[in-house]
């Protein structure tokens, strides 16, 4: 098999640079807790993983020439996407009254900083679980990724060959490069939890991701 590597590995970087909905989970879920952080991206790739077996079976390609199935699986990602949002700002807001109801009974004394707010998903199984169903869900309910595995990934592909196995092949190579850039993002990510330990601070990133969530939503359930 003779591909362009060079050509596939700059799309794939560029892919995985420009923000997106998993971009946004990963580091969501990274700020809350490291060990959710990797396992966010970890769904993440699982859910490439389900397109680019896919795309080798050629059920993508039967899905995309279907509009109603095409349309289906964008509405379902789009309204995942929008729950998510709700979701935080809805928390950040609970938080938010909970705290003025705390400082009503008993003010906060000066300059003190709040712990880091307990990591959703309770214990470590628990956490794990929550993260990497949130980037799992948020790729394989997203059908750009699916047009990546069948319209950019054979590009690079030998002509001569079996494509179902060079887009396998190419597929695991993405998935791969996934994981490395995904880790290195959540090490940087995870610094954000000392700031997020401060209440207001936390409130302000609770209603920015929320409200990322929903617009990235709308837009996914309005594109044509």
């Amino acid at each position: 098999m003779t591909v362009d590597l060079v050509g596939f590995l700059g799309v794939v970087l560029v892919a995985y640079v420009v923000p997106g909905p998993d971009f946004l989970v990963v580091v969501r879920s990274a700020a809350e807790d490291p060990s959710k952080g990797r396992a966010a991206a970890l769904g993440a790739q699982a859910g490439l993983c389900v397109h680019m077996l896919a795309a080798a079976a050629g059920l993508s390609a039967m899905a995309t020439r279907s509009p109603a199935v095409y349309d289906g699986i964008r509405l379902l990602g789009a309204a995942y996407l929008v729950n998510l949002g709700v979701r935080a700002v809805l928390a950040a807001r609970r938080a938010a009254r909970e705290r003025r109801t705390a400082n009503e009974v008993a003010p906060p004394a000066p300059h003190e900083v709040a712990s880091p707010a307990r990591p959703e998903g309770g214990p470590a199984r628990g956490r794990f679980r929550s993260g990497f169903s949130q980037g799992f869900l948020t790729n394989v309910l997203n059908p750009k990724a699916a047009l990546f595995f069948l319209s950019v990934l054979p590009q690079f592909a030998d002509g001569d060959g079996s494509l179902a196995r060079q887009i396998f092949l190419l597929g695991m190579l993405d998935v791969v490069i996934g994981v490395v850039y995904w880790f290195a993002l959540v090490g940087v990510a995870a610094r954000l939890r000392a700031l997020l330990a401060r209440p207001k601070i936390r409130h302000r990133w609770e209603l920015t991701t929320g409200w990322l969530f929903i617009a990235i939503g709308v837009s996914v359930a309005t594109a044509a």
